[in-house]
């Protein structure tokens, strides 16, 4: 195995067995997670040169459920010990999947929950859902903070198999105990005043339970197939996680938080690989929904953190979600008992064609053109009703593309005859969807041309008019190096066109400046919070476009390594209090991005894709287009005659 492939099934089962023999840990314990201990730079250099391997480590997340204490642990898979096992005080590890669907099942059951939907008219207790969320301190009960708890919604589909996101019951929240999954509260409002009828909500998307009566009222033709084939196969090589594409050269990995890595990017230069990456990810998602109602207040997801993008990830074998020739990779994952289990094709990896790469028409000489491809590595998480899909796309003149795409069913809530709903749209019969955000934080570990580097401001503006400027055109770019970690917190300004650029100076190219790589910000968005609000505490990552921080191995999370039940930030908002150096070093550039969703009928009952993305572009990388040797498509590859009747 290469030190940087995931955690195989054996090893999952191997860390288990290796806590239970050497620790205290047992049935009454949950694993909150498993995943592999990356080698550092220094660990992997050393085995690029010897190709000796590091110890192969395994870090772990126990929560002993009976005394509500979180452990971390280390594991050596090599030695087959535990190295070290500590406990850790005041926080609480990650929400897992199985105490989701244990306390559905718990609630469901619970005949203090059951007379309160009998009350509402509801007896059917295979139609009711409920979906249970975690806590930030500073809303939680003040009486319960001390144990590790969640709060659900109520939800009612319409029929069996219909969609269980498409009737909330308003006004119908409970908060559980998750160690010792029993009901601690069930916060009941009561109906609506007066009595009101619930609306009639028609918020069904599967074809087989749309209403016949709007059924009836479709019209759009059938699309003739669309068929990509490569019938000589692909142009990638995929050696296990090892991907090698048009002089690209990068490693996959997985881990349950973080769901897809990439690592060790480099892209072969003539007869050089340089550099570009040595690791990309996402960190966190914050998705804070804006409405302080009842149903809403509590309503902040840390998707990341608390959940995790890998337990999240779904099977890409279920439907057409990459199209084209196809390769997969499996990921291997745990349940809370530390048993692995395997996602069938949780990664796809397909190339793309893209239009015109380059194109140039000479009147005598003819038009020169070449088509663009692009290869995309991607993986799909569903966090409960949302899903996110996550597309790193490479291209053959150098760009790195990240684009993510929203998409899934949007929280909604009845609402009494007349009653206002200032914090989100109407998208049914009385019924609003709240307005929210999402905020992604991509983690950039870049090395341009090796692992010191420095970044800069960029920014453009426009000379005043004078002798040296009589027309008023002169445009100049104003650079400036961020030094320190104070420095490197930024904020996205669209009226200077401002990015940044990750220099390495210790390098000089041909045309004796020096090489970088540049972002481009798009889809950044202000946080719109008040210092003081619970979700900025929280995550104060959120409060800046982006961060730069000197890399250091243990911080990974923007937020804090522990965000269930967290009150106040233990992320960049405290790293970066030591204002350290930035300067001619290895950087991690922390970069956020997302969607401010003011919801819309249009996105109900299932929204189409919301697509946000960001750029990580060659500047002075190359000396010139690296995309000259892309050779030409012949003209029958991109034709195919019609065979259809003329109209």
């Amino acid at each position: 195995m290469h030190p940087l492939d995931p955690l195989a099934a054996d090893e999952f089962e191997a860390v288990s067995a290796i806590l239970r023999r050497d620790t205290d840990v047992d049935d009454g314990w949950r694993f909150a997670s498993v995943e592999l201990s990356e080698p550092d730079k220094a660990e992997l250099r050393e085995f690029a040169a010897t190709g000796i391997a590091p110890q192969r480590r395994a870090t772990v997340i126990c929560l002993h459920r009976a005394t509500n204490s979180t452990y971390k642990g280390v594991v050596s898979l090599t030695e087959g010990r535990v190295d070290s096992f500590t406990h850790l005080p005041g926080v609480q590890a990650n929400f897992t999947v199985d105490e989701f669907a244990e306390c559905d099942r718990m609630l469901r059951s619970h005949p203090d929950l059951v007379a309160a939907l009998a009350r509402r008219g509801i007896t059917d207790l295979e139609l009711v859902f409920m979906d249970t969320w975690t806590y930030g301190n500073a809303v939680a009960p003040t009486e319960f903070r001390d144990r590790r708890i969640g709060w659900s919604d109520t939800w009612l589909r319409g029929a069996p198999g219909a969609n269980p996101y498409a009737h909330m019951v308003s006004g119908l929240h409970c908060v559980v105990d998750l160690n010792a999954m029993s009901l601690l509260r069930i916060e009941d409002t009561g109906p609506f005043a007066g009595g009101a009828e619930p609306p009639d909500v028609m918020g069904e998307y599967a074809p087989a339970h749309v209403p016949e009566r709007i059924r009836a009222a479709w019209r759009r033709e059938p699309l003739a197939p669309l068929h990509i084939t490569q019938p000589q196969g692909t142009s990638f090589r995929l050696d296990g996680n090892l991907l090698q594409w048009q002089n690209w050269s990068l490693r996959i990995g997985f881990n349950h938080r973080e769901g897809m890595t990439l690592h060790t990017v480099s892209y072969r230069d003539g007869d050089r690989d340089r550099s570009v990456a040595h690791r990309l990810s996402f960190a966190e998602m914050v998705v804070p929904y804006r409405d302080s109602s009842q149903d809403h207040y509590r309503r902040t997801a840390f998707d990341i953190g608390e959940w995790g993008l890998g337990f999240m990830t779904t099977s890409l074998e279920l439907g057409c979600d990459c199209l084209g020739e196809i390769r997969y990779l499996d990921a291997v994952l745990h349940d809370s008992r530390g048993v692995p289990y395997t996602i069938t094709n949780a990664i796809c990896i397909h190339e793309e064609d893209n239009a015109v790469l380059w194109k140039h028409v000479d009147h005598d000489a003819g038009a020169e053109v070449r088509r663009m491809r692009r290869l995309t590595v991607s993986f799909h998480v569903t966090v409960a009703n949302y899903e996110y899909l996550v597309y790193w796309r490479l291209y053959q003149d150098g760009n790195i593309e990240c684009e993510v795409r929203a998409t899934g069913i949007m929280v909604t809530t009845p609402l009494a005859p007349g009653q206002p709903h200032p914090n989100g749209t109407l998208v049914d019969d009385r019924t609003y969807a709240p307005f929210h955000q999402h905020f992604l934080v991509a983690r950039l570990d870049l090395d341009v041309d090796g692992g010191e580097n420095t970044v800069y401001r960029t920014e453009s503006y426009a000379e005043p008019m004078g002798p040296a400027n009589p027309y008023g055109l002169s445009v100049l770019l104003r650079e400036v190096p961020l030094l320190t970690e104070a420095d490197g917190r930024q904020d996205v300004d669209f009226a200077s066109q401002r990015g940044w650029k990750v220099v390495n100076t210790n390098v000089v190219n041909g045309l004796g400046t020096h090489p970088s790589y540049k972002l481009i910000p798009t889809g950044a968005l202000p946080p719109m919070f008040d210092p003081a609000s619970p979700v900025l505490r929280r995550a104060n990552v959120i409060g800046h476009t982006l961060w730069v921080t000197p890399n250091s191995p243990d911080e990974r999370w923007p937020a804090g390594e522990f965000v269930n039940q967290s009150e106040t930030d233990t992320g960049l908002g405290e790293w970066t209090k030591a204002n350290r150096s930035i300067d001619n070093t290895d950087v991690v550039l922390w970069y956020v991005f997302g969607i401010h969703h003011i919801t819309r009928p249009e996105d109900w009952p299932v929204m189409p894709v919301d697509v946000v993305s960001f750029w990580l572009k060659p500047y002075g990388f190359f000396d010139r287009n690296p995309a000259l040797d892309v050779p030409a498509a012949p003209p029958q590859h991109c034709h195919t005659p019609s065979t259809s009747a003329p109209h």
